[in-house]
């Protein structure tokens, strides 16, 4: 879990920090962003994930700082702050922690039970959906949540296939579905389809959405938002909201992104979006 940070100079930068500030950051994961604000000088955190473990590994990490920090475990959608926040930070999509712990079934390299649950209390997975969603249901999702442009092609196999108990058979199933120019391109075929799961799963579109109309109510006049995402949708979801709430001042047009060497170093930050907005004072 304790994963490198994505874009940290630039997330540390976009929060401006503050002598003393408070800040929330709604997606600790394995604490790397939250680290480098508490190592600012007098600054307090709150660090939220709905992921238990996730919690776990940064309470580990963060125990230097004692109480400066504080920690609640829950979806940033349903957190109903007590205090003003300087900055605030949003690490979207799911971690390197969650995708290299094999048995949470995020991602097709290990053979796993299909799951992908960020919030493991919850009872919808991604079997769930593959075994007992039609046919016409689970091609929606694909292509809505996954842009997959083969949805329909996929859905059927799926359905054809049941039942789909591990993640590398349904690899499998996505790969036999598609044509073969498709198997061999950018990304492994069926990326699309896990993103689209997983998303449905833990209903991260409208759990952003939902957040993004209440986060400038958490902030201090001035304070900053930055946020990260990693595919398109998350990141239309953003560069909107910013643009058209009247709480925000949009500080970057276009989103930055990762330099080549950080993408070397850390291949999971190549598709990383950012972007920042500040409380009109």
């Amino acid at each position: 879990m304790y994963h490198i940070p994505v874009l940290p100079q630039e997330v540390i930068e976009g929060l401006n920090l503050v002598e003393s500030g408070r800040y929330l950051d709604t997606t600790v994961g394995g604490g790397g962003h939250s680290a480098l604000i508490l190592s600012h000088p007098g600054t307090t955190l709150t660090a939220i994930d709905r992921d238990g473990v996730a919690i776990q590994t940064a309470q580990e990490r963060l125990r230097e700082y004692n109480d400066r920090v504080t920690f609640w475990h829950g979806n940033f959608g349903d957190f109903v702050p007590s205090i003003s926040f300087n900055g605030i930070v949003a690490d979207l999509g799911v971690s390197s922690g969650q995708l290299d712990t094999a048995d949470r079934g995020f991602s097709f390299r290990h053979e796993a039970p299909l799951d992908m649950r960020m919030d493991q209390s919850q009872a919808l997975t991604a079997a769930d959906i593959v075994n007992h969603y039609d046919e016409t249901a689970i091609a929606h999702i694909l292509y809505t949540l996954g842009e997959e442009r083969f949805s329909r092609r996929i859905a059927k196999g799926i359905v054809q296939s049941r039942p789909i108990e591990t993640t590398t058979q349904l690899a499998q199933i996505v790969t036999r579905s598609v044509p073969g120019v498709y198997r061999h391109g950018r990304i492994h075929c069926a990326t699309r389809t896990f993103q689209a799961l997983r998303l449905a799963v833990n209903q991260e579109l409208e759990s952003l959405q939902k957040w993004l109309d209440v986060v400038p109510e958490w902030l201090a006049p001035g304070g900053r938002l930055v946020v990260i995402s990693f595919h398109s949708l998350e990141d239309r979801i953003v560069k909107n909201a910013f643009k058209q709430d009247e709480r925000l001042i949009v500080i970057n047009k276009k989103p930055i992104v990762p330099t080549a060497e950080e993408s070397a170093r850390n291949p999971r930050a190549r598709s990383a979006k950012l972007r920042i907005a500040e409380k009109i004072p």
